[in-house]
């Protein structure tokens, strides 16, 4: 069954390009994507931009389509052959990379440090224990004037599953390691490894969660069942999640972020 899923998924990456992988999971890739495409300007300068901890690759192929020569990093071979193969039917591979490297090490990897114009960082932070050295990799990977997009977990979230509310791993075993951030925990990671703030938003609204919610349940009895169910219903968040977090103010489940590495640079990061 599996291996016709992933048939049925080539056909249609085939046939409508790399957004079908943002409707094959539950709406918060969807939401992120759209946080994304709102922030990220298009160019035609062929910016570098490096998208840290790509997962299946959407965001990185994403940001090749809006112009930028984007690579996509991940320790998982699989996923990231799958991107390759998702970039190649897209008709922009010339314009994607994808790297098997753990992210822990990225400082080791001298080639990318002062690289990049743009990097990606969607929640990704809260799998990994050491948070401040990551974010001082990610600096060190911007050329001065570089920015970040990042999004994570809101610490204040209401949980969509009980894995939202823990327990947490001790150790990074692909699981969460934290809750997630609050705005007091992005500024001081942000200001320890010399990124300036110049937004913090958020993503993934009440009707977003609500439909997540029941595409989770689903999924523990098929994906393509999950798929189905909520397929209908994913048009919803986007005509209606707005209107709800201005007039009700409900908390959105990610907090996101558009931080700046100065361009004149007066220190250089702490250490982690």
């Amino acid at each position: 069954m599996n291996a016709i899923i992933q048939k049925i998924k080539l056909i249609l990456i085939n046939l409508l390009g790399y957004r079908i992988l943002l409707f094959t999971g539950d709406l918060l890739v969807y939401d992120r994507y759209r946080w994304l495409i709102k922030y990220l300007p298009r160019t035609r300068n062929g910016e570098k931009l490096l998208d840290v901890g790509c997962g299946s690759g959407a965001f990185t192929i994403a940001a090749a389509a809006r112009g930028y020569h984007a690579t996509g990093i991940s320790w998982d071979t699989r996923n990231q052959h799958e991107a390759e193969r998702t970039a190649s039917l897209s008709s922009i591979k010339d314009k994607t990379d994808f790297d098997v490297l753990d992210i822990r090490s990225l400082h080791q990897h001298t080639s990318y440090h002062q690289t990049f114009d743009v990097c990606i960082n969607f929640e990704n932070i809260e799998h990994i224990i050491n948070d401040n050295k990551l974010m001082i990799d990610i600096y060190q990977c911007l050329k001065p004037g570089g920015m970040l997009l990042f999004s994570s977990p809101n610490f204040f979230l209401h949980p969509i599953s009980q894995t939202d509310q823990g327990p947490f791993s001790t150790i990074e075993d692909g699981g969460h390691v934290r809750r997630g951030y609050t705005k007091v925990m992005l500024e001081e990671l942000c200001e320890n490894a010399g990124f300036r703030i110049e937004l913090i938003s958020g993503c993934s609204g009440y009707f977003s969660q609500r439909i997540t919610r029941i595409y989770r349940f689903f999924f523990g009895f098929h994906p393509l069942l999950a798929w189905l169910v909520v397929l209908p219903l994913r048009i919803i968040p986007v005509l209606f999640d707005g209107l709800f977090r201005r007039f009700f103010r409900y908390r959105d489940y990610s907090i996101c972020m558009i931080a700046m590495k100065p361009r004149y640079a007066t220190s250089q990061p702490s250490k982690a």
